[in-house]
């Protein structure tokens, strides 16, 4: 579990430098899939080594939910086995992102903060969702990947 969630972590700082490609959202819906309630820990362990290295800003109460939210609806999806389901899946989340990330703002400063960080991110929302998209068409690949994986955790070979 510390090499899964260490892998959320370099994953992340790598592609830091391209706004808004990432491979965490497929990484935990990945995990989630194979790993099921033992993902909360990896999720959490990533937001923490996030938090350590970036420092603990408002992004950091985002990162508490968000990821439950995809981890969650993963969780519901997890009987679907076409490549679709997880491509709207992913590129949806990643579209949505900066409106779930606008939750804070809500409470802070009110609904106009909220939509006005909101609106201020679109352009990156979309960049989000389509990249997401796209990594999704990784999913069949990385899936049997787990799904190896996840035999060999199961069985005592990891």
């Amino acid at each position: 579990m510390a090499l899964l969630t260490a892998l959320l972590f370099v994953v992340q700082v790598a592609l830091a430098f391209i706004p808004n490609v990432e491979l965490i959202s497929i990484l935990v819906v990945l995990y989630t899939l194979h790993f099921g309630r033992k993902t909360l820990i990896m999720i959490y362990g990533f937001v923490l080594l996030e938090g350590l290295f970036f420092g603990f800003g408002l992004w950091f109460i985002n990162y508490l939910y968000v990821w439950m939210v995809l981890y969650i609806v993963t969780r519901l999806m997890r009987r679907y086995k076409g490549r679709l389901g997880w491509m709207i899946l992913l590129a949806a989340f990643g579209f949505s992102f900066g409106l779930l990330c606008a939750i804070p703002y809500l409470f802070i400063g009110g609904i106009g903060l909220a939509f006005s960080y909101f609106v201020s991110g679109i352009p990156f929302d979309i960049i989000h969702g389509i990249s997401n998209g796209i990594l999704a068409l990784l999913f069949p690949l990385m899936n049997r990947t787990f799904e190896r994986l996840a035999l060999q955790w199961d069985t005592g070979k990891v």
